[in-house]
């Protein structure tokens, strides 16, 4: 991500303008978690955590959750907002494109999760991202992806169409089900992958 941009979530963060971290858990991930085919507690990693909501809401319904984020604020706020909750829960500051990078960030997940980050990012931290990602994960987990059509023109945000989405992740990931969607007037959707690793 560009000097700018990353410069420009730091400023949103401090001033406290950030409408992307709404500290309500979405219900399709309350689905993924509760719903009748719930998956079993285990790890669980949130790529762009902010604030750490949806990472709390996992710690507290028995999952090791680890957050990332590349704004230090947010990690910050994360913690503290862990900690009045009462859940242990790790965060790092860190880059998704870079996961292998993070200091402290081990081991393999049963379920990863990103809402609204990727869908910034250029291509090639795309690729990265995917390349990462893949080695975080343990063999059946589930990816839960949210992330906005195309917006020509729009600073904050690519896009990515339902077709770019599978091809950057194939053929580890598997799409098993793609929700449509639209958010203030912009085509959006919820993707459900599965990794099946390939020899």
């Amino acid at each position: 991500m560009p000097k700018w941009e990353r410069l420009k979530f730091w400023l949103a963060y401090l001033r406290g303008q950030v409408p992307w971290d709404t500290n309500v858990t979405p219900p399709e991930l309350i689905d993924t978690i509760e719903g009748p085919d719930a998956l079993p507690p285990g790890r669980a990693l949130d790529l762009g955590c902010g604030t750490g909501t949806n990472v709390i809401y996992l710690a507290q319904r028995g999952w090791e959750a680890v957050g990332v984020d590349f704004v230090e604020r947010a990690i910050r706020e994360a913690r503290e907002k862990a900690q009045e909750a009462d859940v242990e829960a790790r965060f790092y500051a860190g880059d998704v494109t870079r996961l292998g990078g993070i200091q402290g960030l081990t081991g393999t997940f049963d379920l990863a999760l990103d809402i609204g980050c990727f869908h910034s990012l250029k291509p090639e931290g795309r690729k990265r991202y995917a390349a990462g990602l893949v080695e975080r994960l343990r063999p059946g987990a589930t990816y839960l992806l949210y992330a906005w059509g195309p917006r020509p023109g729009h600073l904050r945000g690519r896009g990515v169409t339902p077709a770019e989405a599978k091809a950057i992740f194939a053929p580890q990931l598997q799409a098993v089900r793609v929700q449509g969607g639209e958010e203030r007037g912009w085509s959006s959707a919820w993707y459900w992958f599965r990794y099946a690793p390939q020899k």
